[in-house]
């Protein structure tokens, strides 16, 4: 049951939202526009705003019901693993190639279920880093920063190892930010630029 349900996890992060999104309404790889990454962020520049909301919610929904699976299964682990699976599959989904999106969301979901504080310690410095910076990139990166220094400094949360090996991931997937940062090419939250990249919905069909 422990290795069905994390290969479950796996598999129900591998679901790339933003590219069904993408192909389906407006008939393009979101992986080929604007930031190149199929999450809510790159969602919202690309294809507008409630895309983006309905991109958040089922990404983050995928975290969360993976971290559900042992507690609705009565399976003695840490729901934690499991979310993290989903969050792997986000990353490097099977069902798109092992192209995914970069963690933020499906690990907000997973947080979620497993565990609230951590959630709303996390959460807290991502928004803070991006109105201090307003870059996402860096934002996202304190995510794994601010676990990992949760983690050391609780003593009930034994998830040190864990939580570095996250943080180096969450730096690893953002290294294209981080090498447009340091060329100066990194776009702000806030550059009016970005609306440049929005398109229309396929054969003026859906919108939302």
């Amino acid at each position: 049951m422990f290795w069905s349900l994390l290969l479950a996890s796996y598999l129900i992060g591998s679901i790339p939202t933003a590219l069904i999104v993408g192909k389906l309404f407006f008939g393009v790889d979101i992986r080929e526009l604007g930031s190149k990454n199929p999450g809510a962020t790159n969602t919202m520049r690309v294809l507008g705003k409630k895309w983006a909301l309905f991109v958040l919610f089922i990404d983050l929904s995928k975290g969360a019901v993976a971290a559900y699976l042992p507690i609705y299964f009565k399976l003695d682990a840490e729901p934690l693993y499991f979310g993290l699976l989903a969050v792997v599959g986000h990353c490097f989904p099977i069902f798109a190639g092992f192209r995914g999106g970069k963690a933020i969301a499906t690990t907000a979901g997973a947080l979620l279920i497993a565990n609230l504080p951590l959630l709303a310690i996390a959460y807290v410095c991502f928004f803070c880093m991006i109105f201090l910076t307003k870059y996402v990139f860096i934002g996202s990166i304190s995510v794994g920063l601010s676990m990992l220094a949760y983690a050391i400094i609780s003593p009930k949360l034994e998830l040190e190892v864990i939580f570095l090996v996250f943080s180096l991931f969450l730096v690893y997937l953002h290294r294209s930010n981080i090498r447009n940062f340091i060329l100066g090419i990194e776009p702000k939250i806030n550059d009016k630029n970005l609306i440049n990249d929005r398109i229309p919905p396929k054969n003026g069909g859906f919108k939302m």
